[in-house]
């Protein structure tokens, strides 16, 4: 009597037990499908994409970014006038970073109280390259075109119009530099060419530094622009072996 008392008890909890069981599964389940699932983001470290030459290279980069040039060769031209010293004077008067003449500053609305600011000089000095590369525009190879530019960026570039015009005149090629425009260069020194009605701004004593800068700049361009070549393979490089590292934006 009491068994039989006994017997749907024990059946009941059975199935309690059964039915706890089964719905903790489901739950647990449901709760594993749908939590979701966090992982850990490693930590990047940023690297900049550009080697470092100067404490103007953002300015140089910048500077060259408004006009379309290798920012390696703005910091080639700033090497080759002052060697990176802000505050270099030639006897002449030009000045700052990029050695650019305060009539240049005055001639693009630089009030005179920017004269010293590095930015200006070097913005400056970008903008004085973008105006002489109207000048030569009928250059097509860039190659040329920029040994033109360097030229009338040390010389002016009245000077360098003259010697193109007696280059056309005796036969040789006015669109050249080298063994061409620049051998006449040398003769606006000498009267029988610097007297010549093609001639509008007479003579020229200038031009060993002027030849010299034009082979300077691109000796350093070179240099600098293996430098930046070195560092982004090596960026690469470590970017590959480790994926942590990314690129600065």
């Amino acid at each position: 009597m009491k068994s039989n008392n006994l017997l749907p008890s024990v059946i009941i909890l059975f199935v309690s037990f059964l039915a706890i069981s089964v719905f903790d599964i489901a739950t647990r389940r449901l709760a594993d499908r749908y939590t979701p699932q966090w992982k850990e983001v490693p930590a990047y470290t940023y690297l900049s994409p550009y080697a470092t030459l100067s404490p103007y290279d953002r300015h140089f980069r910048e500077a060259a970014d408004s006009i379309g040039y290798d920012w390696t060769l703005i910091a080639a031209i700033a090497f080759t006038e002052s060697r990176f010293d802000s505050t270099a004077v030639s006897q002449m008067g030009a000045q700052g970073v990029m050695q650019v003449m305060p009539e240049t500053l005055r001639g693009f609305g630089i009030p005179d109280s920017l004269h010293s600011d590095n930015r200006t000089n070097i913005m400056t000095a970008a903008r004085l390259l973008q105006s002489l590369e109207k000048q030569f525009r009928h250059i097509k190879a860039p190659d040329e075109r920029i040994k033109f530019i360097l030229a009338s960026y040390n010389a002016g570039f009245g000077y360098i119009h003259d010697a193109m015009r007696l280059a056309r005149k005796y036969g040789y090629d006015r669109y050249k530099w080298e063994a061409n425009v620049d051998s006449f260069l040398i003769r606006l020194n000498e009267p029988e060419f610097y007297t010549d009605t093609l001639c509008r701004n007479g003579q020229f004593k200038g031009w060993p530094e002027t030849l010299s800068f034009v082979k300077k700049v691109h000796r350093h361009w070179y240099r600098f622009r293996g430098i930046q070549k070195s560092y982004s393979d090596s960026i690469r490089a470590i970017m590959t072996n480790d994926s942590t590292k990314r690129i600065m934006q």
